[in-house]
């Protein structure tokens, strides 16, 4: 995976000519999903980000769909010279195309090629304010003596908030029930009234309603947030565990190397300021900046892993 992604970017220097006076029309960043959410964030604070640096504030433009392939093929068709990038996120790249049954009207690794890591998007278990598990050791101790009865609220088959469930699960050797919803907000609300047992996902998907309608229980990718000190980690109780989920910028393939360079100076300079990472922060979020080579080896690690949880757990698209 990795000599293909490697591929990719060297395609990147060599399959174009080198752009001049770039940005020299208008610049778009497609989005693939809704308005309003984790994903539209970013993609505003991007375009708000490299604004200064290109003279210009970048369109946003949304294409909704097929988990954001909608808008990754609009990308991949578009002239190759910079002025059109799409937001690639953990699922794009990372678990669709390990996902058997999945239709994908482009092959990421071979039509895209990636100019920037952006944003971490903090991940967290919760359950409802009035379940009566406070800690991850109770919800495996319970899971462990009524295999079965636990379930696990997630935003669909195939995405993160499922894989993170799944994960937990295969490493913690449970039996829990997965419950899928057409989004993290239904799933939420779920856990929530108690008609799931748990979710992990987004820390953005759950932050109005945690003291309320919500339990955090723990940090689930490792990392944490300044917002909440005081919580631990998955991994606390289950060693090893650690989930991502990630925001980055990738252009057609083909986009010249001057292209992704001034891309990445633009975006480098924009996340530099203090009230642009403050906002990242207010959403559940936090600054990840990689440049395209460390990037192409994030992309290639997470789909090594989530492709195993997949294996394991014989998950498809039916």
């Amino acid at each position: 995976m990795t000599r293909i992604l490697f591929a990719a970017l060297a395609a990147a220097t060599v399959a174009a000519t080198p752009a001049t006076a770039f940005p020299d029309r208008p610049v778009r960043i497609l989005g693939g999903f809704a308005a309003g959410g984790t994903s539209d964030i970013v993609n505003r604070l991007t375009a708000e980000a490299v604004a200064g640096t290109f003279g210009q504030r970048p369109v946003v433009e949304i294409r909704t769909g097929a988990n954001g392939f909608i808008a990754a093929a609009e990308a991949a068709r578009s002239p190759a010279d910079g002025h059109t990038v799409v937001q690639c996120s953990t699922g794009l790249l990372t678990i669709t195309p390990e996902l058997p049954g999945a239709q994908m009207p482009i092959d990421p690794s071979r039509d895209l090629v990636p100019i920037a890591n952006l944003v971490h998007s903090t991940q967290v278990m919760v359950v409802s304010a009035r379940s009566p598990y406070r800690s991850v050791a109770e919800v495996v101790a319970a899971a462990r003596a009524r295999p079965g009865t636990l379930s696990y609220a997630s935003a669909g088959i195939g995405a993160v908030s499922h894989l993170s469930g799944a994960r937990f699960a295969q490493m913690g050797r449970l039996d829990l029930v997965h419950v899928p919803y057409r989004g993290a907000a239904p799933g939420v609300l779920d856990v929530a009234a108690g008609r799931a047992d748990m979710i992990i996902t987004n820390l953005g998907d759950v932050t109005a309603q945690l003291g309320e309608g919500l339990r955090l229980l723990s940090f689930a990718d490792g990392i944490g947030s300044p917002r909440f000190t005081d919580v631990g980690q998955v991994s606390d109780a289950l060693p090893g565990y650690a989930v991502s989920g990630w925001f980055g910028l990738c252009g057609p393939r083909g986009m010249p190397e001057e292209a992704i360079a001034r891309w990445v100076d633009a975006l480098r300079s924009g996340f530099a300021d203090p009230v642009l990472r403050q906002r990242l922060v207010d959403n559940g979020l936090t600054l990840r900046f990689e440049e395209p080579e460390r990037f192409a080896r994030t992309i290639a690690a997470d789909r090594a892993m989530w492709g195993e949880t997949i294996r394991v757990g014989q998950i498809r698209v039916e």
